[in-house]
């Protein structure tokens, strides 16, 4: 493992893996009301890795106010893509999505909050960078939309999938954040 494995191992995974939290719980805080807790899956695709985006698109995620429960820095292969792309199998264009996804390592993450999964698509922004907005994740880090930089799972549905096909159930660490108040309100 490299030293951004290494370091992403030793400072997010301090804690012991505790039990999935299914998406779409119910989060309660101090006011007593009941809120949508959701989970989403966010890939950090090669092309960011290698330019060295992983740290920026942590912090646009951490800034929001989202809670980190899984990463982990590993090398895609073709069974966990062809299951993840299912719906992409037969475009003319798969062969090379499938070589890019592959060349080099990316970061997997599942993030949980309050509307996560909708807050995340307007985070990430327009798949064709060219049509990504300013301040978005792609329309700042992205030049081409076959190098768009993340994955953003597009519903709280396909999220659930999509993690199942990262992440094993005990690799999701349920952890109470400190700031919950501050984030969501008393």
């Amino acid at each position: 493992m490299g030293s951004l494995g290494r370091c992403l191992a030793r400072s997010l995974f301090r804690g012991q893996p505790g039990p999935r939290r299914p998406t779409g719980l119910p989060l309660r805080h101090g006011s007593g009301s009941t809120e949508l807790q959701e989970q989403t899956l966010v890939l950090v695709k090669p092309d960011a890795v290698q330019r060295r985006l992983v740290g920026d698109v942590i912090q646009r995620f951490e800034r929001r106010g989202f809670k980190l429960v899984a990463m982990k820095l590993l090398q895609a292969n073709q069974g966990i893509l062809d299951k993840h792309y299912q719906q992409l199998c037969q475009k003319p264009f798969y062969p090379a999505l499938l070589a890019y996804m592959m060349s080099g390592p990316l970061v997997a993450m599942v993030w949980e909050g309050y509307n996560v999964v909708r807050s995340t698509r307007a985070m990430v922004g327009d798949t064709n960078s060219a049509d990504a907005k300013p301040g978005t994740i792609r329309g700042d880090l992205s030049m081409h939309v076959s190098r768009n930089v993340v994955h953003a799972s597009d519903s709280v549905e396909t999220a659930h999938k999509e993690i199942g096909f990262w992440f094993q159930r005990d690799e999701l660490v349920a952890w109470e954040s400190s700031d919950r108040d501050f984030t969501y309100g008393p």
